[in-house]
C-alpha cells in the first residue's frame, strides 16, 4: 500500500505540474485510444496504415486539417468530434505552451545571469562592472568582434539583469574571485579575460583565480595604484597589468603638444588608423625586422612600430634584428591582419 501510494503521489504531482513525462504519457494514451476507437468504429481508411493514422492524428491535433483523409462513418465522425479533436488540440496546446514557457525561462535566466556558457571558446570575458566604463569596453569589444567570434561574457555582482545585453552575455556572481562563475563563462576556452574590480584587492584576487582556471587566456587587469600594477607585471608574467596613464599623458602633452591625441587614436577602435598586434608563426628561415617592416608597408600598407621578443617590448627595433617565430609585432593600420593570411616566406625579399 505504501508503494502504491508513493506511485499515485508521483503521478498526481506529474499531472499537476504538467511535466514532460506526464505530457508524453497523456499523448501516448490518447494516441493509442484514438487508434483503437477508430478501428472499433470501422474506419479502415484512417487506421489501415499506421503512417496514415499518425499523419491524420497530427494534422487534426494541430487544427491544420488538410481534408485528404477523414472519417467516413457517422460513428467515426462522432469519435473524432468528441474525443480525437478536443484531446489532440488540448495536448498540442499544452506542449506548445510548455515549450514557449521553457524558452522564456531560459531567456530570463540568461538575462538574470543564470546561464551557462561553459562550452564557448575564442571569446573575451570581462570581469567586474563599473557604470559607463565597463559598458564602453564591452561596446568596443563588440565593435571589433569578427563574424565567427562568439559574443563576450560579462561577470559581475549585484546586478539583477544584464546591463549590456546588446553587446555581451551575462554571468551573475556574489564575488568576482569565483571559480564557478569563470567556469560558467567559458574561461577554459576564452581568448582573453579583462578584469577590473571595485578596488585593487578585488582585482588581484580575481586575477589569481583567472590564472588558475583559464590557463590559455591572455589576462588583462586594471589597477588604480601604479605600484600594484608594476608588482603584478614583475611577479605574474602572464598578466598584462594596466595602470592609469593620465599623469604621463598630461606631462608628455605639456612638452610635446598633441601626444595625448596620438595615444587616443592608437587605442581607439573608432580611429581610422589604430594599433594592432600580430603573432609571428614558426618560420622556415629567419627574417630581418627591416625587411619585414618594408614588405608589410608595401604589400599591406601597415606600419610596424615595435616588437615583443623574449618578454621584452622594443618600440625602436634594429633593422638587422632576426625574427624566427613566436614574436609579437605591433603595427598601425586601418584593419587587423590575419597571421595565417600573410605570406611570411615572401616578406624577406624586400631590398
Amino acid at each position: 500500500m505504501i508503494f502504491l501510494g508513493s506511485i499515485l503521489r508521483r503521478v498526481y504531482l506529474s499531472l499537476s505540474e504538467l511535466t514532460w513525462s506526464a505530457l508524453l504519457s497523456i499523448f501516448a494514451v490518447h494516441l493509442v485510444a484514438s487508434y483503437a476507437l477508430l478501428a472499433f468504429a470501422g474506419e479502415s481508411g484512417l487506421v489501415g496504415n499506421l503512417f496514415d493514422f499518425i499523419y491524420y492524428y497530427m494534422v487534426t491535433a494541430t487544427t491544420v486539417g488538410y481534408g485528404d483523409i477523414s472519417p467516413r462513418s457517422e460513428a467515426g465522425r462522432l469519435l473524432v468530434a468528441l474525443f480525437v479533436l478536443p484531446g489532440g488540440i488540448a495536448i498540442f496546446t499544452a506542449v506548445l505552451g510548455k515549450l514557449l514557457t521553457g524558452i522564456g525561462t531560459i531567456w530570463r535566466n540568461r538575462m538574470r545571469g543564470l546561464g551557462d556558457y561553459g562550452e564557448r571558446a575564442g571569446h573575451v570575458i570581462v570581469v567586474g562592472w563599473q557604470e559607463g566604463q565597463t559598458h564602453q569596453v564591452l561596446r568596443l569589444l563588440h565593435t571589433e568582434r569578427q563574424a565567427h567570434e562568439p559574443m563576450s561574457v560579462l561577470i559581475a555582482k549585484d546586478l539583477a539583469e544584464n546591463p549590456a545585453s546588446d553587446c555581451a552575455d551575462y554571468i551573475r556572481t556574489e564575488r568576482l574571485a569565483d571559480a564557478d562563475a569563470l567556469t560558467r563563462a567559458g574561461a577554459a576556452g576564452a581568448r582573453s579575460i579583462v578584469i577590473r574590480g571595485a578596488n585593487d584587492d578585488e582585482t588581484l584576487a580575481a586575477v589569481l583565480i583567472a590564472e588558475e582556471h583559464a590557463p590559455a587566456a591572455h589576462i588583462v587587469a586594471y589597477f588604480q595604484d601604479d605600484r600594484t600594477a608594476q608588482m603584478v607585471k614583475q611577479r605574474r608574467p602572464r598578466v598584462e597589468a594596466v595602470g592609469s596613464l593620465a599623469e604621463e599623458l598630461l606631462s608628455r602633452s605639456a612638452r610635446d603638444p598633441g601626444s595625448s591625441e596620438i595615444a587616443a587614436r592608437l587605442l581607439s577602435a573608432a580611429s581610422a588608423d589604430t594599433a594592432f598586434s600580430l603573432l609571428v608563426p614558426p618560420l622556415s628561415a629567419p627574417l630581418s625586422y627591416g625587411s619585414v617592416f618594408l614588405s608589410l608597408k608595401r604589400q599591406y600598407n601597415v606600419t610596424l612600430v615595435g616588437m615583443l621578443h623574449k618578454g621584452v617590448t622594443d618600440l625602436n627595433c634594429r633593422d638587422d634584428l632576426q625574427l624566427r617565430g613566436g614574436e609579437t609585432l605591433y603595427y598601425i593600420s586601418e584593419m587587423r591582419l590575419s597571421s595565417a593570411a600573410i605570406g611570411w616566406a615572401q616578406l624577406g625579399d624586400a631590398p
